[in-house]
């Protein structure tokens, strides 16, 4: 159990979007005093976070956030304009170290190879990494596979429900240690608390590494019905999501995918499942323990016809 300090307040930074979100929601939880960074307010308020809005590149707005706090959580936009991420980088370096922040951890929202890409989802995160381990902070770095929470979605969510069919962009064969918001914010939370983790780089998965049809078993077993798993065309995924993100983020995405279909990407999210528990302390949530607790009904047509 994490132990906060009389006087310790958090910063998380990227609150309104979904991996912010979660990691809000672990710290308010437990009565944590929280300040949320965001470039606009959301339609409705976060429940127990102060939230403060402003741009990443606006180093002022960046400076007065950090102001305060002693620890905090760092998830930048889907933003993979090198100039623009290195900027917002240094911008928070800067400011955590005028601040005296006694822990930053970074969720890079990928994990990274070890050798250059050309994929800017890749490489604007790498230098983002590098900059924030040069702060003059202590820093630990999360780097996360792909989320479950992908899945339940309007994408993915009514295929699985009225068809049977679990369609992503991976090839069938690609393991993949899925996991979910909830257990990287547990995650990042603990690490916060973690400085003997300082300066540390952890790739952490989930509970259970799965190829595609694995994945889809798991899926029939909850859901009681058959499923079956497609490999989604990865330029059709891009056209689909850039009607929910832009075109520029989708992007930025879809190159993460299309690196994990090489041979050269063949294992970038077979990763350790050890490493979450014996590193950080954290027990990852079973994949079938994660899809049987979601409510998949919403997604049915039938349900959206009424």
């Amino acid at each position: 159990m994490t132990d906060d300090k009389p006087g310790d307040r958090y910063l998380v930074l990227g609150v309104t979007g979904a991996q912010g979100g979660a990691i809000a929601r672990a710290l308010t939880r437990r009565g944590a005093p929280v300040r949320g960074f965001a470039r606009r307010k959301p339609s409705e308020p976060i429940p127990g976070v102060d939230l403060v809005t402003g741009d990443l590149a606006d180093e002022a707005a960046v400076r007065e956030a950090f102001d305060g706090i002693t620890h905090a959580a760092v998830t930048l936009p889907l933003v993979y304009d090198e100039d623009l991420v290195t900027g917002y980088a240094r911008n928070i370096a800067d400011a955590a170290r005028a601040a005296g922040v006694r822990m930053l951890v970074f969720n890079t929202n990928t994990t990274v190879p070890a050798g250059v890409t050309p994929y800017p989802a890749f490489e604007t995160r790498r230098a983002a990494e590098a900059i924030l381990r040069a702060a003059g902070v202590d820093v630990v770095v999360l780097r996360p596979p792909v989320y479950l929470d992908n899945l339940f979605t309007p994408g993915p969510g009514p295929a699985v429900v009225d068809h049977g069919v679990l369609a992503y962009p991976l090839p069938a064969d690609r393991r993949v240690a899925w996991l979910s918001h909830d257990d990287l914010a547990a995650a990042v939370d603990a690490a916060l608390h973690r400085p003997d983790l300082a300066g540390r780089v952890l790739d952490i998965g989930g509970a259970d590494v799965v190829t595609g049809p694995e994945l889809a078993a798991a899926f029939a077993r909850a859901l009681g019905r058959d499923v079956r798993y497609l490999p989604l065309d990865v330029e059709d995924f891009q056209n689909g999501l850039a009607h929910a993100i832009g075109a520029d983020a989708a992007a930025g995405v879809a190159g993460l995918y299309r690196w994990a279909g090489t041979e050269d990407g063949r294992h970038l999210y077979d990763l350790d499942r050890t490493v979450l528990h014996d590193e950080v302390g954290v027990v990852a949530t079973p994949l079938a323990d994660w899809v049987a607790g979601r409510p998949w009904h919403v997604w049915s047509q039938a349900v959206g016809q009424r």
